[in-house]
């Protein structure tokens, strides 16, 4: 699937370092402004323990796991709403991300300069929300005076939904917040707002970059920082991007796994990092399982059987006639397809049924 996340944040703040850790393609790491110029695109392997356990029962041929793609953005600068810094070409690349993975400095080194001098990653926060605000209400502006005399006339009701949508971002984004703390829950009304393409509508994951020390259980800043998102609908993840690089160094799996438990953690700070993208752009994973192959698929979540069969090939949706389905823990409990389907634990389902994350599927089709 073509949906992506953005790394963004100021310069110096460690994106790059986190974007080498997460993808083979390496980016520039430069202890200046800027190094960064073309945005990075990353193809990166999603961590699903639940595709092991099947491969570890099944012994296919091949293992192929889903993927999410990681775009690494020059760093924004103040100013950068009015071109300030290649801000408007940086802003373009936010555009055409689906999430925004936002990277804040949350260490301190004299070695690596700071922008602005001192470390303040909520101020950090602010300057980037702030400019992305402004682009916003650029946006919403021009579109309210586009459609304006439209509205007036009485005569589109679509245009009058949308006119009204606009008001109530540019109401918030006046105040200097974000669109996305406007709560649109009406289906048609949350389709219109989404082809706004309104930066601060996007999805957001602020992460945390510490030092060693900090990275099990944070320090000062992290805190301060939880306590200016708390009111916003975005998650926070720590991750110490220098750790995470000498790690992603390892070729031995055992070695990376006794470097984590020296530092008291069980899992990588890569790994969650991209769990947390593909959750936040609000992906699941189904799977189909065979000698042949045990693979995971990509869906956006709320997707019916026909159109997750499309997936696999066009013709599976055109010609769909049915999904048989076992749940997960079903497959792992019975150890088998054949099994399950002694036991009846393999319902038959429709086109009208929304696939469940962790199913593992076989469909019948007829082209």
């Amino acid at each position: 699937m073509a949906l992506q996340c953005g790394i963004v944040g100021l310069p110096n703040v460690g994106k790059s370092t986190l974007f080498n850790c997460l993808s083979n393609a390496k980016a520039q790491a430069a202890n200046f402004p800027f190094c960064t110029i073309e945005p990075n695109v990353g193809v990166i392997t999603v961590p699903d323990e639940r595709l092991t356990k099947l491969a570890e029962l099944v012994k296919p041929n091949r293992i192929v796991p889903t993927t999410v793609e990681i775009v690494d953005i020059a760093g924004l600068v103040k100013g950068a709403s009015k071109g300030e810094g290649l801000g408007n070409k940086f802003l373009a690349n936010i555009r055409e991300t689906d999430a925004i993975i936002h990277v804040l400095r949350c260490f301190e080194d004299g070695n690596i300069t700071h922008v602005d001098g001192s470390i303040d990653p909520v101020s950090d926060k602010e300057i980037i929300d702030t400019e992305l605000q402004i682009k916003d209400l650029e946006t919403v502006e021009a579109r309210i005076a586009k459609i304006q005399k439209q509205v007036q006339t009485g005569g589109d009701k679509m245009a009058k939904r949308l006119y009204d949508i606009l008001l109530q971002y540019k109401v918030v984004l006046e105040q200097g917040k974000s669109a996305r703390t406007v709560k649109i829950d009406n289906k048609e009304d949350r389709k219109i707002a989404n082809e706004l393409f309104l930066l601060t509508d996007k999805p957001v994951l602020y992460v945390c970059n510490v030092d060693e020390a900090s990275a099990v259980i944070g320090n000062i800043h992290v805190e301060n920082l939880r306590k200016a998102v708390s009111d916003e609908n975005a998650e926070m993840l720590v991750v110490a991007a220098k750790i995470e690089s000498e790690i992603a160094e390892l070729d031995n799996y055992e070695e990376r796994q006794m470097f984590l438990q020296e530092l008291g953690l069980e899992e990588s700070g890569v790994s969650r990092l991209i769990k947390a993208a593909y959750k936040l752009l609000n992906l699941e994973t189904y799977f189909t399982a065979g000698v042949q192959e045990v693979r995971a698929w990509t869906y956006i979540k709320g997707t019916k059987a026909p159109q997750a069969a499309g997936i696999i090939h066009t013709d599976f949706e055109k010609g769909f006639i049915r999904a048989e389905v076992i749940k997960y823990e079903n497959y792992i409990q019975y150890g088998s397809e054949a099994a399950c389907r002694d036991v009846g634990k393999i319902s038959i389902e429709g086109k009208e049924y929304v696939v469940r994350d962790g199913d593992i599927m076989h469909f019948r089709f007829n082209v």
